[in-house]
């Protein structure tokens, strides 16, 4: 089986390169990446699929990044994930027989929307405010991928991980999702040896986080069983408050200091979690716990930075 994998040097595309190499179902593991693929270009993606021909294509090329940054540079965030996509479905429209699996975000799911969050609750409320450009760009893939899959018989899978951390992450102090932001501000405040550490908001949130390959481990899954869900959640149906989770990464990081929360900062979502059932029913579930993540990060953080 022939695999084109988007994004390949991000978070999720290193973890799927790692994972698909290491499985002798996928016989040619394609890594694609911005240096050998411009998806803002129409002409390129078509190239591209015409000259690969995969079985498989894994999208997990995108614009990602944190609160502070998809609040920010909003207009980007839309913008940049909206050609991403459109680009890439319309490219596809004449390979009905090439299989797409499509990554998202629990983003898409309301605000307010019970939890645990079941694909159903898709588009049935209003979107959290710091994020919904990011997350209208992805509501419009999936809408794109349902209508294409209804009109021309494609078989397009949409994937909704939750909160995803691993190696290769983007450690920055304020463009980073919560655990690499954490990790690399609280490694500077110990070598610094600051003895005050600010967490942006309240700490009180409930956040559901989900180590990287696991989520690859759940893709595999995906294809090895040929699901066909148009909608599959894939989290760790664990909970922790983000108080609770600076506890963990100091101890982790073993920083000696003072932790102050500045709620002038936004906290996003009070609690949002996943109602994984559908992929649990069918056999799959994660392997890595929060602890043992946590650890796998921070030591890959001080091998490569």
């Amino acid at each position: 089986m022939k695999v084109l994998i988007l994004g390949s040097n991000g978070l999720v595309g290193s973890s799927l390169v790692r994972k698909f190499n290491s499985n002798s179902l996928f016989n040619e593991v394609i890594a694609s990446n911005r240096n050998s693929l411009d998806l803002f270009n129409l002409e390129n993606v078509k190239q591209e699929i015409s000259k690969t021909q995969p079985n498989y294509i894994i999208n997990a090329a995108a614009k990602v990044g944190g609160i502070l940054a998809n609040n920010t540079y909003r207009t980007e965030f839309i913008l940049e994930n909206l050609k991403i996509n459109i680009n890439l479905l319309e490219a596809l429209i004449p390979y009905e027989k090439i299989n797409l699996i499509n990554l998202g975000s629990s983003c898409i799911y309301p605000l307010n929307a019970p939890n645990p969050i079941k694909e159903d609750y898709i588009m049935t409320g209003e979107l959290e405010k710091t994020n919904s450009p990011y997350a209208m760009a992805k509501l419009t893939a999936i809408e794109l991928g349902n209508s294409i899959k209804q009109q021309h018989g494609h078989k397009i899978i949409n994937v909704m991980p939750t909160n995803l951390y691993g190696p290769n992450d983007n450690f920055s102090d304020k463009d980073s999702h919560v655990i690499p932001g954490l990790i690399g501000r609280l490694h500077k405040a110990k070598i610094e040896n600051n003895k005050i550490f600010e967490v942006w908001g309240t700490g009180t949130p409930l956040r559901e986080f989900l180590y990287v390959d696991d989520l690859a481990d759940a893709i595999s899954f995906v294809i090895e069983n040929n699901i066909n869900d148009e909608l599959i959640n894939i989290g760790s149906n664990e909970e922790i408050s983000i108080k609770d989770l600076v506890a963990n990464l100091i101890e982790t990081i073993e920083f000696d200091g003072d932790v102050v929360f500045n709620d002038k900062f936004p906290d996003g979502n009070p609690r949002k979690l996943l109602d994984s059932s559908k992929i649990f029913d069918y056999g799959w579930k994660p392997k890595i716990s929060i602890e043992e993540g946590l650890q796998k990060t921070y030591q890959w953080y001080l091998d490569n930075n």
